[in-house]
């Protein structure tokens, strides 16, 4: 298959104008393909040679011009147009697709609980090819129809109001027709039929609907009113930002199954994982985070939607504007408030880790670095996101949100239903300000790496005085707190400086120097944050005590940096959260912390006799929020506590009889999620086997309970559980995306590290043949959660190191071996540390 070069889009788009794609699909074939008919009408603005992009089974007839052409033609994913003549064209294809089972193209699910069948597009990058011909880059936009044919009790949604327009003779299936797109480009085309559950409204004079399968429809009617309140407060808060109104004729959002991503922006049809429909109880963080989700895909149907990049190197143009928009927006509109804690605790960490791997790249990188769809692929991470947010919050800060939206709008009148670049971005914002933003996005966007932000502070008779040390190239603008520690041991803050760094100036401050000085306090900044000696001693000893979670977001963090450089040692990190998380009041600090000591903490920096006693802390932290939730004040954090303990427990008993008694003493009862939580749990240890597995997975025969039962299966400490996990893993090909991730999630244990060490070595080669076999969403997969992560030894990074020479090593598995086996490199020096 061949990847589309810049060099090769940048010609076609020389060459051709779309105007527009006539689409008729049936999904009434069978299980395994589906018909796909498409008519294309183009110009040619000069006599060409250029050609069309498909991924059939099979390529029925093509016609262009009413001429015929050769079906045998079609190589590498391409069909040659040759001889054309300037002025229109059409192109007319017939083809049989196959329904994909790893979420690229027209993704066919059929959900266990009740037989029902769901199909939905995920055009993203180059997946169109994979459903229906077309010319497939960003900045050749067209008006997109659809008709499709769907069996009678289905309905269809696509990116314009659908509607049943009649129904086929002999069976009765339904023909549905869509309203034309605005011009869209080819990647943001969506089509998703079933037997959908939908709830609708009106607002602003435009149909709202949400859907998922009728299987989770009690669950999205319970949340249905929260959904839709959330969806129209940031819809109503965007047309107070933006000049340009919503350009297109509804808006759907569709719950989906087995979705790579968290959601996708298709214009008029969102998709999200269907996660988000809650089957069991979650935290308010969670809630917080559908909600930002649902704000980050509605700042698209702008950000990426109305003006869209034009090539792929731009991609932050789409995502840290969708990732920034999408908190503030959440945080002005809704009732959930502290979204830039959670960005600071989850969020902002991706980014830095990111940015301190060899697979660092610029938010935007230079055109060159994106040479073609395959490389353009790896670019969707943690600095495409949470770093190019960052960066954006830090902009704000520095232009003023005043012009900060002059600029945006500026950009979207200039370039709506059209195409744009970084250097267009820049152009409109630098038209609303003195400021030289062009050299900031030199700076900003187009470097790569962290700064690190020391303080240096030198006490003197009478005051003291404050420098920042400034490793780094970046300018920022940043707060800086001064705290004391009162008589009663809180922190009180005395004053909050605005600074930019660098800078020569010494600042000079009369009295007593403080207890703790924190830079980047409010954390408006993207850099490391370091703490001066006797701020660390007050930030290990009274973290808990300081006031604002984003003042606590920043010190933990901090911690959590000098952890993975080697400047503190884990074991400290671990007392410090068993001495502070008890009392912490913010739900996404102890969930970040919580995670970032069991996953990282206990099960890659230290070493593998001390992992037991992490374990018993993290079980101690667990059962002091416990009875600091007995009275019902808290259900959230008592929740997170709850799984917790499950995930940090080492012996069986206290698990089973909660799983005997189908509670947790003074609540919660266990829902599905805590009871397959247990369950792994429980699979790890030895104490249940496929008998309960199976028992679990008749009481709850759903999709997840699908995934869990694999995931248990995988986790059971016998050989022959392993091998049998193996062989489902790299040898049977039918498996989908969810379940080979379940799979893969269950089979590494630290506690079975002996049991699996064959198997470490095999991995290597085994996953360059399957990612070669089956493609880049399988071998994301393979590499993010196949990967043996918990050896962390020599051999293990030596055997991975050789294995990315492999010529047959593709590149989506190629960039998530490099940065594992740099985190293992990490967890190493840690340890020798």
């Amino acid at each position: 298959m061949s990847a589309l070069t810049r060099n090769e889009a940048q010609l076609r788009a020389q060459l051709i104008d779309v105007q527009h794609y006539a689409v008729t699909l049936d999904l009434t074939g069978g299980e395994d393909t589906f018909e796909s008919t498409t008519v294309i009408r183009f110009t040619a603005r000069t006599a060409a040679d250029t050609f069309v992009e498909l991924k059939p089974d099979e390529l029925h007839s093509a016609e262009l011009d009413g001429s015929p052409l050769d079906p045998a033609d079609l190589a590498d994913n391409r069909l040659a147009l040759t001889g054309l003549g300037e002025g229109p064209h059409e192109l007319r294809l017939a083809t049989r697709m196959r329904y994909s089972r790893t979420g690229e193209g027209l993704h066919r699910f059929t959900d266990p609980a009740d037989g029902e069948t769901y199909v939905y597009t995920q055009m993203f990058m180059d997946d169109i090819q994979r459903v229906f011909p077309a010319f497939d880059q960003p900045d050749l936009k067209a008006v997109f129809e659809f008709t499709v044919t769907a069996p009678a009790h289905w309905t269809v949604l696509a990116n314009g109001i659908t509607e049943r327009v009649g129904d086929r003779e002999g069976d009765g299936a339904g023909i549905w027709k869509s309203a034309p797109t605005p011009v869209i480009s080819t990647y943001l085309a969506a089509v998703a039929a079933g037997p959908w559950h939908s709830v609708r409204t009106e607002h602003a004079g435009l149909p709202f609907g949400i859907h998922c399968r009728r299987s989770l429809a009690p669950h999205l009617d319970a949340d249905a009113e929260e959904i839709l309140s959330v969806t129209t407060a940031c819809y109503d808060r965007y047309h107070e930002k933006f000049s340009e109104p919503y350009p297109f004729d509804s808006y759907d959002q569709a719950f989906v199954p087995e979705f790579n991503a968290g959601a996708m922006e298709n214009p008029g049809l969102v998709t999200f994982r269907d996660e988000y429909v809650f089957r069991s109880a979650v935290t308010d963080t969670q809630r917080q985070r559908r909600a930002m989700t649902i704000s980050h895909e509605m700042a698209h149907m702008w950000f990426g939607d109305l003006v869209t990049l034009r090539w792929w190197d731009d991609i932050w143009l789409n995502e840290s504007f969708a990732e920034y928009m999408g908190y503030q927006t959440v945080t002005e509109a809704t009732r959930f408030t502290g979204t830039w804690t959670e960005f600071a605790m989850d969020r902002k960490p991706w980014g830095y880790d990111a940015d301190q791997r060899p697979s660092t790249h610029p938010v935007a990188p230079d055109p060159d670095a994106v040479p073609d769809t395959a490389s353009a692929l790896l670019n969707f991470d943690g600095i495409s996101y949470a770093k190019g947010a960052s960066a954006l919050r830090q902009l704000v800060a520095w232009l003023g949100e005043k012009d900060f939206l002059a600029g945006i709008n500026t950009h979207f009148t200039r370039h709506k239903f059209a195409n744009a670049s970084l250097a267009d971005l820049v152009e409109s914002l630098a038209a609303h300000t003195d400021r030289d933003v062009h050299a900031w996005a030199e700076i900003w966007l187009r470097t790569t790496g962290i700064d690190t932000l020391t303080p240096r502070i030198e006490e003197s008779h009478g005051g003291w005085t404050l420098t920042v040390d400034h490793r780094g190239t970046r300018p920022h603008h940043i707060g800086v707190g001064l705290y004391d520690r009162e008589p009663d041991d809180t922190l009180e803050c005395r004053e909050l400086l605005t600074v930019d760094v660098p800078s020569d100036e010494i600042l000079s401050f009369s009295g007593p120097r403080p207890a703790l000085l924190l830079l980047n306090d409010g954390d408006f900044g993207y850099a490391k944050i370091r703490l001066d000696r006797s701020s660390i001693d007050t930030a290990l000893r009274d973290l808990s005590a300081l006031p604002g979670p984003l003042t606590r977001a920043v010190v933990w963090n901090s911690l959590r940096d000098m952890v993975r450089d080697g400047e503190l040692e884990p074991a400290a990190y671990l007392a410090t959260a068993g001495a502070h998380l008890p009392a912490e009041a913010d739900l996404a600090i102890v969930q970040s912390v919580l995670g970032f000591t069991r996953h990282h903490i206990a099960d890659h920096y230290l070493a593998p006799e001390d992992r037991t006693e992490a374990l018993a802390t993290l079980t101690s932290i667990a059962r002091a929020l416990l009875r600091r939730t007995e009275d019902g004040s808290d259900p959230g954090l008592r929740l997170s506590a709850v799984r917790a303990l499950i995930d940090a427990a080492t012996q069986p008993d206290t698990l089973a009889a909660w799983l005997e008694d189908d509670t947790v003493p003074g609540g919660p009862e266990l829902d599905p999620e805590l009871r397959w939580r247990i369950l792994a749990r429980l699979s790890v240890l030895g104490a249940v086997g496929e008998r309960e597995i199976d028992a679990a997975l008749a009481a709850d025969p759903s999709a997840t309970g699908r995934e869990g039962a694999a995931r248990c299966r995988a986790a059971l400490p016998a050989a022959e559980a392993k091998a049998a996990a193996w062989e489902r893993l790299f040898r049977d090909d039918s498996l989908s995306n969810y379940l080979f991730s379940a799979t893969a999630q269950g089979f590494w244990q630290p506690e079975q590290a002996e049991l699996v060490r064959e198997y470490v070595p095999r991995f290597y080669t085994e996953a360059i043949a399957l990612g070669a076999r089956r493609g880049p969403a399988i071998a994301e997969a393979a590499g993010r959660y196949a990967f043996p992560g918990h050896a962390v030894d020599e051999d293990n990074l030596r055997a991975g190191r050789a294995a990315l020479d492999d010529p047959a090593l593709v590149p989506a598995l190629r960039r998530k071996l490099v940065d594992q086996l740099d985190d293992l490199a990490r967890a190493l020096r840690v340890r020798s540390a």
